[in-house]
C-alpha cells in the first residue's frame, strides 16, 4: 500500500545533505516527539539572547525563533540602525541593521544541534535579508513569492518571485543547507479554503525545488474544524509525497492565526487543539500561540508557558485513543487540480504562478492585493466547515446550492470570530486537562 507518510520517509531517507534544522526535526520524529517553535522576536541583543536561552531550556522539544521587526521586512534597514541608536522599541529582532557579525555571535551562544534557530521575517522582496542570513550562518528561515508577497506587499507577484528565485539561489550554494519553509498554507490566516492552502504550499515548495533547494517544509494553518483540518494535512502529506520527490520535507502546523481567543481558557484551549491535531495528522514540527496572542506581543515567559503545555498536551495525546476522524470533502483532489493546472500555464513554477494569478486562475478569497483577482468567496457553514461560497475563475466545482452565495459583510465578521467565540465561550470540560501539570521545578505550572 503506498502510505503516503511512509513514502515520505523512504525518500527523506536516501536524501542527501540535510540541514541542521531538519535533522533536529527528522531526530525528534524519530522518536515520536512533536518539535514547538514559539513566535518570538526583540530589538535588542540581550533581549534576544535571554528569550532564546529560555526556549532552548524549556520542558520542551524545542526549535528557536528570531521573528523580524516590521522595518527589517519591509527593507527600511536605515530607520531600523534609527531606532537601535535612539533606544526606541522595536516590534522583532532587526537583523540586518544588527549585522551578520553581532547576529553570528548571537546563534553561536545559544544555538547547537539541538536547538537550532530559524528567522521568521514577512518580506516579500527579501534578498538583502537572505545575504545578511547566509553570512551568519541561520539554520533555518521561511516565506515564499507568493505567501509573502500577497498578504503583506504592495510589491507586484512577478518581483516576488524573481526576489525569491534570486534568494532559493543564494542559499542552495551554500555549504551547509539552510532550511526553507513555506509559508503557502497560511495565507491570510484563515478564511481559505483548505485545497487552495494545500496548494500554494506544495506550489511554493516545487518552486523552492526548482531554483535548487531540497532542505524544506510545506506548512499549514489550523482552521475551523478539526476534523476537516485532519483531511486537509493528509491532502498535503499525499500531494507533497508524490510531488517533492527528491527533497528532504516535513509537515508544519500552525496554531490558529486568525481572530485568536480573548480569555486564558479559551487560547489554551485553541492551542491544545492544534497540539493534538498535530500530533494525529504525524506533523512533525508546531508554531505556538500563547494567550497574550489577542492583545499584546507576548512575554519571554508567555512563551515559554505555551511551548510546555504544547509538550505536556502532545504527551497527553500521545497516550490517547484518536478522538476524531477526518472528513472526506475532496480537498486531495481539489488541491492536485490547483496544481496541476497551474503548471500547465509556464514552463516554470515561477511564471506559472505569475500567469495563474493574473487570470484568476488562482484567488485567494479577501485578498485585497493588486494581483488578485478577489472574485472568490469562501463561508463557514453550520458545522464549523471551511467552504466555497464562489470560486470565481479558479477550475473548481461548488457544491449545489451554494454557488454564487453572498457574504455580507456583517456575514464576514462573524465568520472571522468564529473561534473566538468557539472557543471562549467553552471552559475545561476535558477532565483530562484540570490539574494538568507543566514546566519545570519550581516553575510548575497547573492548568485548572
Amino acid at each position: 500500500m503506498n502510505d503516503p507518510v511512509r513514502i515520505a520517509e523512504r525518500n527523506a531517507a536516501r536524501i542527501a545533505p540535510q540541514g541542521r534544522f531538519s535533522r533536529h526535526v527528522r531526530g525528534a520524529h524519530a522518536q515520536g516527539r512533536l518539535v514547538v517553535q514559539p513566535r518570538m522576536g526583540f530589538g535588542d541583543l540581550d533581549t534576544m539572547r535571554r528569550g532564546l536561552l529560555a526556549v532552548r531550556g524549556a520542558e520542551a522539544t524545542a526549535a528557536g525563533t528570531i521573528t523580524l521587526d516590521s522595518y527589517t521586512r519591509v527593507n527600511d534597514h536605515d530607520s531600523a540602525r534609527q531606532a537601535l541608536r535612539t533606544g526606541a522599541e522595536l516590534n522583532g529582532f532587526p537583523l540586518v541593521a544588527h549585522g551578520p557579525d553581532a547576529t553570528r555571535e548571537l546563534l553561536d551562544a545559544v544555538s547547537g544541534p539541538d536547538f537550532p534557530v530559524q528567522v521568521r521575517h514577512g518580506s516579500a522582496l527579501p534578498y538583502p535579508l537572505f545575504r545578511a542570513m547566509t553570512e551568519a550562518g541561520v539554520d533555518a528561515t521561511e516565506g515564499g513569492p507568493v505567501s509573502y508577497c500577497l498578504p503583506y506587499s504592495r510589491a507586484p507577484i512577478s518581483e516576488a518571485v524573481k526576489a525569491w528565485a534570486r534568494c532559493c539561489e543564494l542559499i542552495a550554494a551554500q555549504p551547509e543547507p539552510m532550511h526553507l519553509e513555506s509559508f503557502g498554507g497560511c495565507m491570510l490566516g484563515q478564511l481559505c479554503p483548505p485545497s487552495l492552502l494545500v496548494a500554494l504550499s506544495v506550489l511554493e515548495a516545487l518552486f523552492f525545488r526548482e531554483h535548487g533547494l531540497s532542505d524544506i517544509s510545506v506548512s499549514y494553518a489550523q482552521q475551523t474544524s478539526p476534523a476537516q483540518d485532519m483531511e486537509a494535512i493528509a491532502a498535503l502529506r499525499r500531494l507533497a509525497s508524490e510531488r517533492l520527490a527528491e527533497a528532504d520535507w516535513h509537515v508544519v502546523l500552525y496554531t490558529f492565526m486568525g481572530v485568536f481567543p480573548r480569555t486564558p481558557v479559551g487560547s489554551y484551549r485553541i492551542l491544545e487543539e492544534s497540539v493534538r491535531l498535530a500530533v494525529r495528522t504525524g506533523s512533525e514540527r508546531l508554531i505556538v500561540k500563547t494567550p497574550a496572542e489577542a492583545h499584546r506581543i507576548p512575554t519571554i515567559p508567555e512563551n515559554v508557558d505555551a511551548l510546555e503545555f504544547s509538550e505536556s498536551i502532545a504527551r497527553d495525546e500521545a497516550g490517547r485513543p484518536e478522538e476524531v476522524r477526518a472528513t472526506d470533502s475532496g480537498i486531495y483532489e481539489e488541491a492536485r487540480l490547483l496544481v496541476d493546472s497551474t503548471l500547465e500555464l509556464a514552463p516554470t513554477v515561477g511564471e506559472a504562478l505569475v500567469r495563474a494569478f493574473g487570470r484568476g486562475h488562482l484567488d485567494v478569497p479577501y485578498c485585497l492585493h493588486q494581483d488578485n483577482a478577489n472574485k472568490s468567496r469562501a463561508y463557514v457553514d453550520p458545522a464549523g466547515m471551511l467552504r466555497w461560497a464562489e470560486p470565481g475563475r479558479m477550475p473548481l466545482r461548488v457544491e449545489r446550492g451554494t454557488a454564487g452565495r453572498r457574504v455580507s459583510a456583517k456575514g464576514l465578521l462573524t465568520m472571522l470570530g468564529f473561534n473566538e467565540r468557539r472557543f471562549d465561550r467553552e471552559q475545561l470540560t476535558h477532565g483530562h486537562l484540570r490539574g494538568l501539570q507543566y514546566g519545570t521545578g519550581s516553575g510548575r505550572r497547573s492548568l485548572s
